[in-house]
């Protein structure tokens, strides 16, 4: 890859909470920062050591502007210890010298679209990009090779870890971990066909059309965008349930599973859903004040839910998570629904508070963060730091997507935000009414507060969201 090191971030601002809140989450970001062995890798933290591929890929895509080395590695290091059949380990850890992959759940996978966002920021380079594109591929093979147990063309979660809904009440007497290729049996309803692991392909395929165009194999991308379609027309056809206007799993009998999740918000962040189905689950069920829009929004389950629990310490089935702060962005931002972004920013900023303290839960109805995490009293928990530091830099800053700069002009706060990349700069300036925005020292733009801003690498204006 290319060199490292060469990317930092400067911010300021007369907001004392925000700037307090950007400083405490910086430098405790930099707890996380690990050697396992000679490599440097940005774990989980808040009392999980390990990179697990639910987050770590996610996070170290968003820690590239402090760290490009974690950043290429939090990638690498999936790709690396990839099994022969293609499974990815769902969790690393690094265990008296050795580093150890661990294959007895999935986790999550939070890894297809951010290894590729860190080519583009660690320089572009051919050989990582190939092994990704492999990576990718053997991945998928194996997913339809072992997980359609029952061969009715939905990929299947076999154990509570699988889709990293720890504690999750939907699971029943699920096991929390499942080694090997052979389905479950003699449990109430796993295998569950699961929207998740829909999603886990339909990212894959989609990432490696993607990584084809690249390379100028047009065929190719080809191939993969339709084998892509293919997953979204099946995930559609089986998992949407048009009468309650969300996606929903299926038990081992096909039965569908009644619990209204959040889920629907993580097939939103693979894009594998429709624009009318995103907007219709966001309008009908997101920003229900009975459901997930409460007043610490996003519960795991819906608050009206059965199976709505409010549970202090790691369970998915109640309280709002940092992690699903962390993906909302991409998923909101894959369906043009901007203006959510600041409105879920500023409730994580309140709920956090003075204290600074990041942890993994709060409260949905108080906002009162739950201090106690799984080895004690938590702190210094990497979702929670990263999405406070991407929210600012979505929110009033600037960010390098792939071959694009998005420019956050929110409503807010005077703020100044500088982010260097190798011996580029890109600085943006909100004042009062209007914000600025530099590349290299030189001014490129301007435009009134509450916008979004998407440029090209060299400041020409190509989209404009109003509204911001």
């Amino acid at each position: 890859m290319t060199s490292m090191g060469k990317t930092y971030v400067k911010f300021d601002t007369n907001d004392r909470l925000l700037k307090k809140l950007c400083d405490s989450a910086d430098k405790k970001s930099r707890l996380n920062l690990k050697k396992f062995g000679d490599v440097k890798v940005l774990i989980e933290g808040g009392g999980y050591e390990k990179v697990w591929l639910e987050t770590q890929p996610m996070g170290g895509a968003m820690y590239a502007k402090r760290d490009l080395e974690a950043a290429v590695n939090n990638q690498k290091i999936f790709m690396d210890y990839q099994s022969l059949d293609g499974r990815l380990p769902g969790s690393i850890e690094y265990i008296n010298g050795e580093i150890i992959p661990q294959f007895d759940k999935f986790q999550g996978f939070c890894f297809a679209e951010p290894a590729l966002d860190v080519y583009y920021l660690a320089g572009k380079d051919k050989e990582y990009l190939e092994q990704l594109y492999e990576t990718l591929l053997r991945f998928d093979g194996y997913l339809w090779k072992y997980r359609d147990s029952d061969n009715d063309g939905c990929l299947e979660s076999w154990c509570v870890y699988d889709t990293g809904e720890d504690n999750g009440k939907r699971y029943a007497d699920a096991p929390n971990y499942w080694e090997g290729e052979t389905a479950p049996t003699g449990y109430r309803v796993v295998p569950i066909a699961s929207m998740d692991f829909m999603g886990y392909s339909y990212s894959s395929r989609k990432t490696m059309a993607d990584i084809a165009e690249i390379l100028g194999e047009k065929e190719i991308a080809q191939k993969h965008l339709k084998d892509a379609e293919k997953i979204k027309k099946s995930l559609r056809d089986y998992l949407w349930n048009d009468e309650r206007g969300a996606f929903f799993d299926r038990d081992k009998d096909h039965d569908f599973m009644p619990t209204l999740l959040h889920n629907t918000l993580r097939l939103m962040y693979w894009k594998c859903i429709s624009d009318s189905d995103a907007k219709r689950f966001v309008n009908e069920h997101l920003l229900n004040e009975k459901e997930f829009w409460t007043n610490m929004p996003l519960p795991s389950v819906a608050a009206s839910d059965p199976l709505f629990r409010n549970e202090k310490v790691n369970s998915w089935s109640g309280q709002s998570q940092a992690l699903t702060y962390q993906r909302a962005i991409r998923a909101l931002e894959n369906y043009g629904l901007y203006d959510l972004i600041p409105r879920l920013g500023n409730k994580l900023f309140e709920a956090i508070g003075e204290n600074c303290v990041f942890v993994q839960q709060y409260d949905p109805f108080t906002m009162e963060p739950s201090l106690t995490g799984v080895t004690g009293e938590q702190d210094a928990y990497g979702p929670a730091m990263l999405s406070v530091l991407e929210y600012i830099g979505r929110m009033y800053g600037v960010e390098l997507c792939r071959d694009r700069l998005i420019w956050g002009a929110a409503k807010g706060p005077e703020t100044y935000y500088e982010y260097h990349w190798f011996d580029r700069s890109f600085r943006l300036e909100n004042c009062s009414d209007k914000s600025v925005a530099y590349i290299d020292g030189k001014e490129v733009f301007s435009c009134e507060r509450g916008s979004r801003v998407e440029t090209d690498l060299s400041g020409k204006v190509l989209v404009r969201y109003n509204g911001f």
